[in-house]
């Protein structure tokens, strides 16, 4: 009954200023990220309401030579149903595939992947998330096949398939001496189906509204 994300998020997405304006101009040329380490499996990814995390993000993707010009592209997303991991029923489902990954890698003699350091993070981020991306893309994939063996057998199905997947980050370390603050905290969203963003926009800079009034009299 609870399972739908319909409220309306910003979210904010750090790119080359040339993939901003293209899709703000054309909103059907959507990037899906499919590294093996994405932290929420592959899609879309946004910072949620967090324009400075995400200028941030691009800023250091310049510092790698991976940008030529840092920018921030703002969206409307709705996540629909979402596995949204700030809610402690989606972290049981996703700890349940968790293990039936197990008992697979298990029968076939693999070895499950890790989360890995980068070696210049000295905060031990685990920056480089292959097991927690390759636990959310098993669970989805796993999903899709329940799905079609329903579809085949039966011409329905009851099963959702997940268009976004949503959770918070503590990363960067502590805000100051002692804290259970840290300062690159943020909520990350996943989109995965595309038809959960409803638009792309330029962020604007703020106008204080009493300044605002102010010059207008």
């Amino acid at each position: 009954m609870y399972d739908s994300r319909p409220n309306l998020l910003i979210g904010f997405h750090g790119c080359e200023e040339a993939v901003k304006q293209n899709l703000i101009n054309s909103s059907n040329s959507i990037q899906i990220s499919r590294k093996p380490y994405d932290w929420l499996g592959h899609g879309m990814y946004f910072w949620e309401n967090n324009e400075d995390r995400a200028m941030e993000w691009a800023l250091e993707k310049k510092k790698r030579g991976e940008i030529d010009k840092p920018a921030v592209v703002g969206a409307v997303l709705q996540l629909g149903y979402c596995c949204d991991l700030l809610d402690s029923r989606y972290v049981q489902v996703l700890k349940d595939y968790y293990a039936l990954m197990v008992a697979d890698y298990k029968l076939v003699g693999r070895e499950l992947p890790e989360n890995k350091d980068l070696k210049n993070d000295l905060h031990k981020d685990k920056i480089l998330r292959i097991l927690d991306c390759t636990v959310i893309e098993y669970m989805h994939s796993e999903i899709h096949k329940k799905y079609q063996n329903d579809i085949n057998s039966k011409g329905f199905s009851d099963l959702k398939i997940f268009e976004s997947t949503r959770c918070v980050f503590t990363e960067g370390g502590p805000a100051y001496e002692g804290a259970g603050i840290f300062e690159k905290s943020h909520i990350q969203i996943c989109i995965r189906n595309p038809d959960c963003i409803k638009g792309f926009f330029n962020p604007r800079k703020s106008t204080p509204f009493n300044k605002w009034v102010e010059k207008r009299n």
